[in-house]
């Protein structure tokens, strides 16, 4: 009883962070199993952070999924990544509602915090609808892959890879049963269409989603004007998923011409924009890629998904609001007006925190990897990019991303330890993991007289 009424004085960013913790530790325990790995042994550190990538729904891997787990450790991380994706608290609230049971006012604030913008009254609608629609669209996915891989494999062989790849895909995991990922299918657009719409369905956010829906079904008599958040989701997304994939045709066009048709190179480039900000699969080689290019692909995987997706990153809402805000101050007004709203001034400094506090956690992160690893083929005097490398290792973990330039098999103990701890913040969220830790205690502190300071 003393137990339950510490968890209810929880707060809910507490409680969320604690659930993701609790799933990994179970994910750990069953992936080290002797059943779960085809030699029957794993190390302790490889299962933390095959459980801490599944739920994190990263897809960064120490391990190859498809060789090294038996069917029942591959059926742990699908299930890791199902939970992870949808949020350990939004499947318990199902459960308790499947069940008959009340939700409790601590649960309905979680929701309303992992969820919800603004406070709304259908905030277990919105949850409701979330969890169908996963369904829906992982067993359309599913539907779709086992007709082309039906093709290819055995028929219950072909299923089971087409729901793996479908759960994967649509909860951004970035997980494959391939070692290449998905490199020996960049050339069919069949195959690339049905992974980028789950992807990018996936990574569009529920609460756009709910929103788009319920504009859809709107009877013609009523009007129901779209969010501001769903607008500047949706118009930032295709703006980069667009100029992505412009800038890697571009940058890249050498490489992409030895391709043997213009349609290939289309979809490596449309592919590699989509997933490269939230999934983590490739139809590439990431190390072949140029430094240029690596560093606008870094760039995507920061900003990552959007809110209330499966996706990490600091988000497509954010990188609005901050280029909204940037132009404003240029323009010398003192609001930031998107979609003819003014954004709260709250809004703008959280994004701007969070932005900040983002640069220091990678910026932390990097430092212990450098100043872990010791010399071996990816250190720094005998390759120029192993920096490179470790820094787009360092950003695919904060953006649970999952992409690689080979270099996380390679990685000591430590450096796993630190990664994974990056993932959790990815997953969690910067502002909320730093509210955990500095608590909600408001202290406004003495207020002195101002005195301006130079900058710039």
């Amino acid at each position: 009883m003393m137990f339950r009424k510490r968890i209810l004085k929880l707060h809910p960013a507490t409680l969320i962070l604690l659930s993701f913790l609790l799933v990994i530790i179970i994910g750990t325990l069953l992936l080290k199993l002797p059943v779960s790995t085809r030699g029957g042994h794993i190390t302790w550190i490889d299962a933390l952070f095959t459980s801490t990538s599944a739920v994190c729904v990263t897809g960064l891997i120490v391990v190859d999924t498809g060789s090294f787990f038996t069917l029942f450790g591959q059926s742990v991380i699908l299930i890791l990544i199902q939970i992870g994706g949808l949020g350990v608290m939004t499947i318990s609230v199902a459960m308790f509602r499947w069940i008959g049971k009340s939700i409790s006012f601590r649960h309905r604030m979680v929701m309303q915090d992992v969820f919800a913008h603004t406070p709304r009254e259908d905030i277990l609608g919105l949850v409701k609808s979330t969890i169908f629609f996963t369904l829906g669209a992982e067993i359309l996915g599913t539907i779709f892959l086992s007709i082309y891989w039906g093709q290819r494999l055995p028929f219950l062989n072909a299923v089971y890879t087409a729901l793996f790849h479908s759960i994967s895909a649509f909860c951004n995991a970035g997980f494959s049963l391939f070692s290449d990922s998905m490199s020996k299918y960049g050339s069919s657009i069949f195959l690339n269409t049905v992974m980028c719409l789950l992807i990018v369905i996936g990574g569009i956010g529920f609460p756009v989603l709910y929103d788009v829906q319920s504009w859809f079904k709107i009877q013609k008599n009523k009007r129901l004007r779209l969010s501001v958040q769903t607008k500047t989701v949706l118009v930032t997304t295709i703006l980069l998923i667009a100029g992505g994939a412009i800038m890697f045709a571009f940058l890249e066009h050498h490489t992409l011409d030895e391709s043997a048709s213009l349609s290939h190179r289309i979809l490596i480039s449309i592919f590699q924009s989509i997933t490269c900000r939230t999934a983590g699969f490739n139809t590439v080689d990431i190390g072949s890629l140029r430094d240029v290019t690596l560093f606008l692909m870094i760039f995507l995987m920061f900003i990552g998904a959007s809110p209330g997706s499966c996706g990490g990153g600091v988000k497509t809402t954010t990188l609005a609001l901050i280029s909204a805000f940037t132009l404003s101050k240029i323009r010398g007004k003192k609001r930031v007006n998107i979609f003819k709203k003014s954004i709260p001034v709250e809004a703008v400094n959280r994004s701007i925190s969070l932005i900040l506090v983002s640069f220091c956690v990678i910026g932390i992160i990097l430092f212990m990897l450098l100043m872990d690893e010791s010399p071996g083929p990816h250190n720094i005097s005998d390759n120029p990019r192993s920096f490179l490398a470790y820094f787009f290792e360092t950003v695919s973990a904060f953006g649970t991303v999952g992409l690689s330039m080979g270099v996380t098999p390679e990685l000591s103990t430590w450096s796993k330890l630190w990664l994974n701890i990056t993932m959790i913040i990815g997953r969690v969220g910067v502002l909320t993991f730093s509210y955990i830790i500095v608590s909600n205690r408001s202290a406004n502190g003495i207020e002195y007289s101002e005195e301006n300071l130079m900058i710039g």
